[in-house]
């Protein structure tokens, strides 16, 4: 592949658009709508589960199977019990950060359509309890719908169990960062997406098949990467997910070790990495002349990789991870050449893996 940017204007229509829906864990499929209208063209058929995974499928008749996956899910709340003078509590539906709450605009997702709302906060004169100021936690955050009492609140739709999201839109800042909740990781559906449409642009035919995998529910337990391998039963995984910008204040490097946004996809190693998968990559990174960085993480990874490879007697699966810095915030914000550089290197491993190729341990 050429040096030339990798995405063009009806890419990033489409991340926008993405992006902006909401697609909270178990309500996904919206979002997958949106995705599976935009990879169509590019795919022969598709897969769909009954929790609302989606797979477009290249060569689906070739016995050697390999997929490269996201996952499609935000974090979200939800409504966990209404007080009888209208306010709303909330459980996490995934990893949501009750310390970014207070003062944010939420959408209430109910029958009758989105009802908006606040968490509302106290004031900062009146939080000082004792000497000691009150902190938000989960137990103390709440939602302000405008009602008076719990009858008001249920006569606009929403009720327990609804789910709760923002409603932060993407942006751009200083020409080459993306910026919107949900970046985690939904932009992972996104550059598997353009993947499948390099491939087909550049008319690149493949030995084997690709599955190109956007799976739900990994915010809460890398469920359906957990459901959809069984029903694939791949040789090969490459996943791609984010892992975390560590220059930024309040992160110790010794732990989480040295990974900048701007300077390359994310190449780890793990136990659930498979060796000669993780070298394949490695090595079509440099021979591609693709910037990468490199990152250990200790007993899991804890993205759909760990899914994967404990699979079906054991899947070769690798973790190709995209910097990003506010993860499980409204401002989760990523390099374009980052995303650009993940495409490429997922696309030109792909097209150096053989049929029938399967990077066992003992070769």
């Amino acid at each position: 592949m050429s040096s030339k940017t990798v995405l063009n204007d009806n890419s990033l229509k489409f991340l926008e658009k993405y992006l902006n829906n909401s697609s909270p864990t178990g309500f996904e499929a919206e979002g997958q709508k949106i995705w599976m209208e935009y990879l169509k063209p590019y795919v022969d058929t598709f897969i769909t589960d009954t929790y609302g995974t989606a797979v477009g499928v290249i060569n689906p008749d070739a016995p050697y199977k390999v997929v490269i996956e996201g996952h499609s899910d935000e974090i979200s709340w939800y409504v966990n019990y209404i007080t009888e003078n209208g306010l709303l509590h909330v459980i996490r539906n995934g990893g949501s950060d009750h310390m970014i709450a207070p003062s944010k605009r939420v959408n209430i997702h109910t029958k009758k359509g989105i009802v908006n709302g606040v968490f509302g906060w106290p004031a900062i004169h009146t939080r000082n309890k004792g000497g000691k100021e009150e902190q938000a936690k989960l137990e103390n955050i709440f939602i302000d719908v405008g009602c008076t009492n719990k009858e008001e609140v249920e006569a606009l739709g929403a009720h327990v169990g609804c789910v709760v999201t923002y409603p932060d839109e993407f942006m751009i800042l200083n020409e080459n960062k993306f910026v919107c909740r949900a970046i985690d990781n939904r932009i992972g559906g996104f550059m598997i997406a353009e993947v499948a449409r390099l491939l087909h642009e550049n008319k690149k035919k493949l030995p084997f098949g690709l599955y190109v995998t956007n799976s739900v529910q990994e915010e809460v337990g890398l469920r359906g990467a957990e459901m959809i391998t069984d029903t694939i039963k791949p040789n090969v995984a490459i996943v791609t997910d984010v892992c975390h910008d560590t220059t930024t204040p309040m992160i110790d490097k010794r732990m989480e070790g040295e990974t900048h946004i701007g300077k390359g996809p994310v190449v780890t190693y793990a136990p659930a990495v498979q060796n000669n998968l993780r070298e394949h990559i490695l090595d079509t990174a440099t021979k591609n002349e693709i910037p990468f960085q490199r990152l250990a993480s200790s007993r899991v990874t804890g993205t759909d990789t760990d899914a994967f490879a404990y699979s079906n007697g054991g899947v070769a699966s690798a973790l190709i991870s995209l910097p990003l810095r506010y993860m499980h915030t409204t401002v989760e914000m990523v390099h374009r050449d980052d995303v650009e550089n993940v495409i490429k290197l997922i696309y030109e491993s792909l097209l150096t893996i053989e049929n029938g190729e399967d990077f066992s341990y003992f070769k």
